[in-house]
């Protein structure tokens, strides 16, 4: 405590409240732009970068370019496929591309784009109306793009050729053309067209060349192929299984799509935040073999058709601020629908535990972020045909049958389907295991029965299918099960009488 005379102000410290208001005073001053000094702060992507308006777009724009033309990988006059999903991230890169494109460009983008859009209202609960009206405005989102598109549904999905399960040709060991040399081989393509009195031909076909390719009307697929839809989602006892076979089908349709029509990238719209969010969830569901492919820059598993997340590097909160100042449309999806509100997947459960986290502690996504970064691609790779998995393409990480405790679901008999599932499981990796484990009607059995059956003597869930697990056996705890269990944790559990391990 002291007087006025001590503070030098006259007002007294009293309290404290003196200095609290001074400092919120200085606080509500108008920032001045980091970058030019003159305009007004209107975003502050961190702590110290605040933006005008127009050095913000400036800054998006060019990490945008800065992402192509560090890493190299589009070349000029290249195809390439820009998978739009409606959401922030997509549009957002939609609208980079379009403006990359135009006259008006300092430096324009030199590959050829086309747009893909797939609807999933199917299984996102959407009534046919509710489909009709966003595909509509879909529809028309793209065509003021003046880009080649493609409307799609889930359903088509289901009737894909076998071919979409194997690896195309080229990504091998095998060098390809340089940049330079494609760069310099495409400048001298545009001297001898302006040479010949064609050299707008280029500009003019970037934005106009195609029109709606196809059947690319809001057309809906037969009931009958979205009723076989529903039933095979239905058929997925979890959400997270759900999940990753939305994303499994939804990655198939467009990379049939990029070989149908002669696409060799495919541009997708996921962010830093998105990204951070697939590393922790795909290392939960067992494929942290693979987290350099499925979470960097370049995914090259299909070899003919190489996957690019030019996106992946902005935060979401950079792409909320930037379609919000400069009007990007988006059309937002409903997720799949769950019964519980919390825990509902492992893919939701890890995306609130890193956005609650990044609340407290600012930096906690670009760390996750850039620790992937460091990732290598090496231990990913695979030289052969028959060390890929059937559905994700990625090397097979299954060294041993014996020593996994999925080994208990590669049932031998022949009731319910099983032939045909033990047959069909060693061609997946772990992680796709584990999804297709927990799809019990496409076995043949029906809810709790199959691979998820409970023993009828064993008084803990047990994941032994049932013509494996013997009803006169014996539970023996393993060493330390029983404190475990008294934690709520199920303990390890081995039959005695049969070969199976109930883990």
């Amino acid at each position: 405590m002291c007087d006025g005379a001590e503070c030098g102000d006259g007002s007294g410290c009293g309290d404290g409240t003196g200095r609290r208001r001074q400092r919120v005073g200085n606080g509500t001053k108008p920032r001045p732009c980091v970058k030019c000094g003159q305009g007004r702060a209107v975003v502050v992507i961190r702590i110290g970068d605040a933006f005008c308006r127009a050095c913000f777009h400036e800054y998006f724009v060019h990490k945008f370019r800065a992402m192509l033309g560090k890493n190299r990988v589009i070349f000029p006059g290249e195809k390439v496929l820009l998978a739009l999903s409606g959401g922030m991230g997509s549009s957002a890169m939609l609208r980079q591309v379009q403006e990359g494109l135009s006259r008006e460009a300092a430096k324009r983008l030199r590959f050829v784009p086309g747009v893909i859009y797939i609807d999933e209202g199917a299984v996102c609960g959407q009534s046919l109306e509710q489909r009709e009206q966003t595909l509509s405005r879909i529809e028309a989102l793209l065509q003021e793009t003046g880009f080649p598109y493609y409307l799609a549904s889930l359903e088509q999905a289901l009737e894909l050729p076998g071919s979409i399960l194997r690896r195309g040709p080229g990504g091998g060991s095998e060098p390809g053309p340089s940049y330079k040399s494609a760069v310099d081989g495409f400048i001298q393509q545009r001297r001898q067209e302006e040479a010949g009195g064609d050299g707008g031909s280029l500009a003019a076909g970037l934005s106009t060349q195609h029109g709606p390719i196809g059947d690319s009307h809001t057309c809906l697929p037969a009931a009958a192929r979205t009723e076989e839809l529903l039933r095979l989602f239905d058929s997925a006892e979890t959400l997270t299984a759900k999940e990753e076979l939305l994303q499994m089908l939804r990655s198939h349709l467009v990379l049939h799509t990029a070989r149908t029509q002669g696409y060799t990238k495919v541009m997708t719209g996921e962010s830093c935040t998105r990204v951070a969010v697939k590393l922790l969830t795909n290392l939960a569901l067992g494929r942290g073999a693979f987290l350099a492919m499925d979470t960097g820059f370049v995914d090259s598993r299909h070899g003919d058709v190489i996957v690019v997340r030019p996106m992946r590097d902005y935060m979401a909160k950079e792409i909320a601020f930037y379609n919000h100042f400069f009007g990007v449309p988006t059309v937002i999806t409903p997720p799949l629908q769950a019964k519980r509100r919390e825990k509902t997947s492992i893919h939701r459960l890890m995306e609130n535990f890193l956005l609650g986290l990044q609340v407290d502690f600012p930096s906690t996504i670009s760390t996750v972020y850039r620790t992937g970064e460091k990732l290598s691609l090496a231990p990913a790779e695979a030289n052969s045909e028959q060390q890929r998995c059937l559905l994700c393409l990625c090397a097979l990480d299954i060294a041993g049958e014996e020593e996994l405790a999925l080994e208990p679901t590669l049932v031998k008999d022949t009731e319910n389907g099983a032939e045909s599932r033990a047959a069909f499981i060693p061609l997946l990796c772990y992680s796709c295991r584990l999804t297709f484990k927990e799809m019990v009607r496409i076995w043949g059995g029906s809810p709790g029965t199959g691979a998820r059956a409970r023993c009828p003597q064993c008084p803990l869930s047990c994941r032994v299918p049932q013509p494996r697990c013997q009803p006169t056996c014996a539970l023996k705890l393993s060493a330390g099960a029983a404190g475990r269990g008294q934690a709520g944790e199920v303990p390890s559990l081995r039959y005695e009488g049969s070969a199976a391990s109930c883990r």
